[in-house]
Parts: structure tokens; C-alpha cells; sequence
């Protein structure tokens, strides 16, 4: 899978912080576990196998 663009980083931090509450001053916070949730999507898709690696 290539990188997240931002717009995908964006749209579920939007997601995220929503879920939390929309508390404030933590924009960054919910940023990195957007992007660091999109980068590991691919790892725990349950299409990959051995074969597909």
C-alpha cells in the first residue's frame, strides 16, 4: 500500500477526534494516530497471505 496522502491523514483524524469528543488542543495528537493507523492498515488486512507478501 502506498503512503496515506493527507487528505486521508485529515479525514480520519477528523474521524478520530470526533469519536473522542472533539476535545481541544489536541489536533496533533489525533494526526499521528490517523496517520500512523493508515500506515499499518495494510499489515493487518485479512487479504494478505504468504502468497501475496
Amino acid at each position: 500500500m502506498a503512503e496515506p496522502t493527507e487528505e486521508q491523514i485529515r479525514a480520519r483524524a477528523q474521524e478520530l477526534w470526533e469519536k473522542a469528543g472533539q476535545p481541544e488542543g489536541r489536533d496533533k495528537e489525533f494526526w499521528e494516530l490517523a496517520e500512523q493507523e493508515l500506515r499499518n492498515e495494510d499489515k493487518s488486512s485479512p487479504l494478505r497471505t504468504p502468497d501475496n507478501l
